[in-house]
């Protein structure tokens, strides 16, 4: 966490008008200079996808991974694959000045050593979204970049607390499993979508100790026995047809959110719909709650 504020630091003193050059270090530490304001970006993250968008920036986009699907004006955009199989050539083609990626894809050396302008950015939390906010808006030259960030990160904050208030009595104080990503990735307690469940009141099964997002062995959860389960990417694969899990006390009291596809889209993303994603498990706690 302390690299990742020094890079934020860094940002903010190096980040100039739109008319001169700015500086950025990524989540790899590199450091990242552009001349100039960008106008044909190419983002291979969803969240960085609407990221650009929320900050008034989506006409300057020429090209977005598979996975990139709001606003809904991206799908007219050339779609490049994924973090496995991301379309280099057809990458190229499009003449990026600027090309969004996340930390752990492995295009990027590749699209370093085409001459293209690449900066990693990755985040986990919900101190890193504002972060990469800032970063962002200072990449796209937005004179007010910092003012901006400031507000999106109030929005929430505010958001957040409103409706911490609408969370059912019942629920308040509930321990949650949240699995995350296919394979049994859970959001621990320090990831993005563990603090929106502290903000509501909630509490993580997962603890902290285990990083953002751990690979946990299906006996964990048997063991945890949570009062509620949360499913995001496996949302089609019920609970009761896993081992043990049909003694849980979650699935026993049917207190379990398998949310739709629309739904898991902003839930398992580190984005500016943040605030959207908590409506939604607000909403599952509350429909839990009438008889």
């Amino acid at each position: 966490m302390r690299e990742l504020w020094h890079a934020f630091v860094c940002m903010l003193a190096l980040g100039l008008s739109h008319a001169q050059a700015v500086t950025v270090i990524d989540d790899r530490q590199v450091s990242v200079q552009l001349s100039k304001a960008p106008h044909r970006i190419v983002s291979l993250l969803p969240s960085l996808t609407e990221t650009v968008c929320v900050l008034g920036a989506c006409d300057r986009l020429v090209g977005v991974d598979r996975y990139s699907n709001w606003p809904a004006s991206v799908a007219a955009l050339p779609s490049l694959g994924g973090l496995e199989d991301t379309q280099v050539e057809a990458l190229v083609r499009l003449k990026p000045d600027l090309v969004l990626v996340a930390r752990s894809s492995r295009v990027t050396s590749r699209l370093e050593s085409l001459g293209l302008t690449v900066v990693a950015l990755e985040p986990q939390t919900m101190s890193d979204v504002q972060r990469v906010t800032l970063a962002v808006a200072l990449l796209l030259g937005l004179p007010d970049a910092s003012e901006r960030t400031e507000r999106l990160s109030q929005a929430l904050r505010d958001g957040l607390q409103s409706l911490a208030q609408d969370v059912p009595v019942a629920a308040r104080g509930a321990r949650v499993y949240f699995e995350a990503g296919a394979g049994g990735y859970a959001a621990g307690e320090v990831s993005f979508i563990g603090e929106v469940l502290k903000s509501l009141g909630l509490k993580n099964v997962v603890p902290a100790s285990m990083g953002a997002f751990p690979k946990l062995n299906p006996e964990f959860v048997v063991r945890a026995d949570p009062d509620i389960i949360m499913l995001g990417e496996t949302a089609g694969d019920s609970p009761l047809r896993r081992p043990a899990w049909a003694g849980l006390r979650a699935v026993r009291s049917q207190r379990v959110c398998a949310f739709e596809k629309t739904q898991v889209d902003v839930l398992v993303r580190s984005g500016p719909r943040m605030l959207e994603a908590a409506r939604s498990i607000v909403a599952c706690l509350k429909k839990q709650a009438t008889p």
